[in-house]
Order: structure tokens, then sequence, then C-alpha cells
């Protein structure tokens, strides 16, 4: 009687939102997982809308802020990547990213990274000359969050103010400089900071156990997953309180808190979708939700600016 067959190794699945297709174009669009700036590019345009009530905003303002974003987001993303790369490969729910598989070189990573920051400045400096001198700040924020997970429990909050950055300086590229009063522009820079980090601290669920091993820190880490999902909660209970709060000091009117309810249901469905244990539909609350949710606040918003 002949032995039986030896089962095939089980081979990671790929991540969710990437594309099929081995063009080198697919491989960077999958490399810095090109749909996730769907997660906050309503935001720098909802920092547009705000200042369009007393600037005149054009097409080309509206273009440079788009290149501007994306470009900051692929160089941080493409860094994030170079930077965990080593881990990356260690990791079964990563070991089938770009860089680890070799589909993408190292070379060719940071050839990338380098060409996005550049096109990042030059976009920032052809907005204006304050957005010129904050992009290397800027920059060097966004890029230093992908080591951040080596020193402190709460990389989230520094994602977070990542993109904060976003609807601020989309209004700084309208008008050149900050609002007045001040408070407005901070408002909506701590709604999206406490709604970027609540999310990613669902992000990190799946990896709590490599992480601790691996020596890495996440509020997951330190917290339980208990713990950590209803710090996720607080940290989105500060979210919509804090876009009213912008919506009010920016003139908006009742669409825009209309928008704001549904905004609400979304992140109360989001929530409703992760539990302690049960971690089966959290790409659907990652991206799916997530996306909905700035598309929805920044549609409403437009709406209460158009029929004005």
């Amino acid at each position: 009687m002949s032995e039986p067959s030896a089962l095939p190794p089980v081979r990671p699945s790929a991540e969710g939102q990437t594309f099929a297709g081995e063009s080198l174009f697919v491989r960077y669009v999958n490399f810095v997982k090109l749909p996730h700036t769907l997660f906050a590019l309503p935001f720098a345009l909802l920092g547009m809308l705000a200042a369009s009530m007393t600037a005149s905003v054009t097409p080309r303002l509206v273009l440079l802020v788009v290149i501007a974003f994306s470009a900051a987001r692929w160089a941080a993303m493409g860094f994030n990547r170079i930077a965990d790369r080593t881990f990356d490969a260690r990791n079964p729910r990563t070991m089938v990213r770009e860089l680890p598989r070799g589909a993408i070189t190292l070379g060719q990573a940071w050839a990338s990274v380098l060409a996005a920051s550049a096109i990042f400045i030059l976009a920032a400096g052809a907005l204006n000359r304050l957005c010129l001198l904050l992009s290397p700040v800027a920059l060097a924020w966004i890029l230093t969050y992908s080591l951040s997970k080596r020193f402190t429990w709460w990389p989230h909050l520094w994602l977070g103010l990542s993109l904060a950055i976003a609807p601020v300086g989309g209004y700084l590229a309208v008008t050149g400089g900050w609002s007045a009063p001040a408070w407005p522009l901070l408002a909506v820079a701590l709604a999206v900071a406490t709604w970027v980090a609540g999310f990613d601290i669902f992000y990190a669920l799946p990896d709590a156990a490599f992480d601790r091993r691996e020596g890495l820190r996440s509020a997951v880490v330190r917290l339980g997953e208990p713990r950590a999902i209803l710090a996720a909660k607080l940290l989105h209970g500060i979210t919509i309180p804090a876009l009213a709060l912008f919506g009010y000091g920016m003139g908006f009117g009742l669409w825009y808190y209309a928008g704001l309810a549904a905004a609400a249901a979304i992140l109360a469905y989001e929530h409703s979708l992760v539990r302690p244990g049960e971690l089966s539909r959290l790409d659907a609350a990652f991206f799916t939700m997530n996306g909905i949710m700035s598309v929805t606040v920044f549609g409403f918003a437009l709406l209460d600016r158009l029929v004005r």
C-alpha cells in the first residue's frame, strides 16, 4: 500500500486591496497600497473646501494638492516597507509583500521613495512659500512614523498626526496662512488624528503575537486586545465632536452636520465588526468602512458648500 502523499505547504495569501498582475506598475501600486490614499485625501480636500469660504480655489490648486498628498503618502508608505522589510519577511501575514518576495528590489523601492519625496516638495513649492517651507518638516514627520513602533507604545497616534497634516495642508495650500481664529484647524487635525489612530489600532490587532515576539510596540501589545479595542472606541469618540467643532468654526451648515451623522453611524458599524477574539471581518472595517467615512464627510461638506 503506497504512502499517502505529503500535503503541499500552506502559502500565505495576498493582503486585501491588492491588484492582480506582475507589471512593474502593478507591483508599485501594491507596494504602497495606492487605494489607501482614499483614507485621508478627502480630508485634504475638506481643508481646501473650508478655505474656499474666504479664498479662491482653482483647478490648478486642487491638482497640486492631490499630487502633493499622493506623493507624500507614497514616500511614507514606501519608506515604511523599506524599514520593515526584515520584519515583513518573518510575518506570515506580510511575507508576500513586494520586498520580501523580491517582486520589487530594494533599489527600486528607494528610487520610488526619493522620487515621491522630490515630487511632494516640488508640488508644495508650486503652491506657495509657506507650504514649501513646511514640506521638509512634514516629510520628516511622516517618514519617522515607520520607526516609531521601535520606541513608543502609541505609533498609532504618530500615524494619526501624520495624516492630520492633510486637512491643514489643504487649507494652507489655498490661503497661504493659518485660519483666524486658529482653533478650527486644530479641531480638524484632532479629528483626523483620532480617527486614524483608532483604525490603526484595529490594523495592529492581527499582529499582536508577532509584534510581541519581535519586540515591536503597539497599543495592542501594551494593553491587550480588549482594552486596545476600547482605546480605539474612545479615540473615535473624539473624532465626530472634533469634526463638528471644525464645521462650526469654518461656517458649514446643516448638510455638513448631516454628513457627520452618517459618519458617526459608519464608525459605529465599523466597531460592530471588530470584537475581542473575532477579527474575521477586520478587513472590511479597516478599508471599506474608513474609505466610505472619509468620502461621506467630504461629500456632504461639498454639498453644503454648493447649495449656499
